[in-house]
């Protein structure tokens, strides 16, 4: 209809998302990405602006090792060289803050701290252990990492 979003009709929205998260756990149970899954479950909410998102949990067999996560997640800044597409989008959409002193006006902040403990410390190799979530690499310049430079707005 004219003058709609993509975002506006709902059965659409939910049916393709539902469809993308079955395919989703296929790849991952069946096609066994992170190696054999002992079980999994998930959850998929609402978000306020109107578009779904799951919460997936899953138990593999074998515990992964630290170099393995890598190959997985990431806590670092993408290659704008190797995948320019995914460079955008992290730095559009998945950089915290600025936060701190650099903007104690920021919506995470209280008590003049970062309710989601930012900025955090660069480590050179991701540290797992068996009693919490494990520290990703997230490397410094000199390591190898990349630095970013952020204005805030309204500040020239």
């Amino acid at each position: 209809m004219s003058g709609q979003k993509a975002t506006d009709p709902h059965g659409i929205v939910a049916r393709v998302f539902y469809l993308k998260v079955q395919k989703l756990m296929n790849v991952v149970t069946k096609g066994k990405a992170f190696g054999d899954v002992q079980c999994h479950i998930y959850s998929i909410e609402w978000q306020k602006r109107g578009l779904p998102h799951v919460n997936i949990l899953i138990w593999i067999k074998e515990k992964l090792l630290p170099n393995q996560l890598n190959s997985i997640i990431s806590a670092e800044i993408p290659d704008p060289q190797r995948d320019k597409d995914l460079y955008d989008t992290v730095i559009k959409n998945m950089i915290h803050g600025p936060c701190g002193t650099r903007n104690s006006a920021s919506p995470c902040m209280k008590n003049g701290k970062c309710t989601k403990k930012y900025p955090r410390e660069m480590i050179r190799e991701t540290v797992h252990n068996d009693k919490d979530y494990p520290l990703c690499r997230r490397r410094a310049p000199e390591d190898g990492g990349k630095k970013l430079t952020f204005r805030l707005a309204g500040n020239k």
